[in-house]
């Protein structure tokens, strides 16, 4: 006999952690598989810290950052655990920035998100670590934030199980069969019969969606972040010091100190095209190079590199989200971060466990529909910055 859940969730990251807990709190059968250990460092869970924030390009992504702190404050509450460290954040505009200021003060207004504009010299008062080219705007929003990546990915494991979910480790899936009364997922030799099967394989995603006739136009590229030891690291804690991203190309992001005295920061969308098997997981001397050079002229005291990790991003196109049942698999969910979507992972979680469930998505989901344009159609230019 196969064995039999209500749903399986395949791949046990952040997205996929979350929706095993969601689905296992409301009673349904779980089944997880993660192919590696849990909280392994091969993909885009690990690490220290992931940035939680409003400022985004679009009202309906500032709307779902509305979601994200109340579910983060959920997960708070259910796992007894301070997750949230709220250090307030910068969105910094040099001149000519290739990132529109426009988009991201617009869509805060629209949806009543408070936030500050302030000019060079007002920046250089309230942070004076920054050293700032001339006509440099700052967009600061109060309620900013670090989540943690690992621990939090390890506290909805343990939600999950305490509910009851069965977290497969080591156990790889080879492929997700839908049948007309469910769907069957096969792994390390078992076929495990379920209602219903979400896919949060992220890099690995691609290979599981392609019998199903979704070829999906991802770009897998390894990205690297570095620790610096500031010399004064009080200078930078997070009552002193906010979260920023640099908005222009390239785009650069960083952190107060969180946990240790050190400063992290990296670059968004800077690291090679590579796939999960032939990524290379040694420091790049070039990436770092880069960034130290950044941060010596921007921040000066933020001290020397000591350490860098790398991870995976899988991109889309557009850099849209993938949150939807596959057409014509409709028992087959599919949950995709785009390599932006830690900080909604408990949000996804609920929303995906809800199709998982059989609800309609709705329409404020249609933008990361499988089955949109930048999916299907060939060629698509990307564009990553956001």
């Amino acid at each position: 006999m196969s064995p039999t859940y209500d749903v399986a969730v395949v791949g046990l990251g952040a997205l996929g952690s979350a929706t095993a807990w969601q689905l296992a709190r409301r009673g349904r059968r779980v089944v997880g598989f993660e192919q590696f250990e849990l909280g392994h460092e091969r993909g885009a869970s690990h690490d220290t810290s992931r940035i939680l924030r409003h400022s985004y390009h679009t009202a309906d992504y500032v709307r779902l950052t509305m979601e994200a702190y109340q579910d983060w404050a959920d997960l708070e509450d259910a796992s007894d655990t301070a997750l949230v460290t709220v250090t307030g954040g910068v969105d910094l505009y040099p001149p000519d920035a290739a990132i529109p200021r426009g988009d991201y003060v617009a869509s805060m207004a629209e949806v009543g998100v408070p936030f500050e504009v302030l000019g060079t010299s007002e920046v250089h008062d309230r942070w004076p670590q920054w050293r700032l080219p001339e006509g440099t705007v700052a967009v600061h929003q109060e309620r900013t934030a670090v989540v943690p990546a690992a621990l939090g990915t390890a506290t909805m494991q343990r939600l999950a199980r305490d509910a009851g979910a069965n977290l497969l480790e080591r156990s790889a899936v080879a492929a997700v069969r839908p049948r007309a009364d469910g769907v069957e997922v096969v792994a390390d030799g078992t076929t495990y019969s379920c209602a219903a099967a979400v896919v949060c394989a992220d890099a690995w995603a691609g290979r599981l969606l392609a019998p199903l006739g979704w070829d999906l136009p991802l770009t897998v590229t390894e990205e690297q972040v570095t620790y610096f030891a500031p010399e004064v690291p009080e200078t930078f804690a997070g009552d002193r010091f906010p979260v920023w991203i640099w908005m222009d190309d390239p785009s650069y992001y960083g952190f107060p100190t969180y946990g240790e005295p050190t400063v992290k920061a990296a670059q968004d969308c800077g690291g090679p095209v590579v796939t999960p098997e032939n990524r290379s997981g040694h420091v790049d001397a070039s990436m770092l190079a880069d960034l130290a050079a950044f941060m010596a002229r921007h921040l000066p005291g933020a001290g020397v590199p000591i350490r860098s990790k790398r991870c995976l991003y899988t991109l889309t196109p557009d850099r849209d989200f993938v949150l939807g049942p596959v057409p014509g698999a409709e028992r087959v969910v599919v949950g995709l971060g785009a390599a932006h979507g830690f900080k909604f992972a408990p949000t996804f979680g609920r929303r995906l466990a809800d199709l998982a469930q059989g609800d309609e998505p709705g329409p404020e989901l249609a933008p990361f529909r499988l089955d949109r344009p930048a999916l299907t159609e060939p060629d698509v230019e990307p564009s990553w910055l956001v």
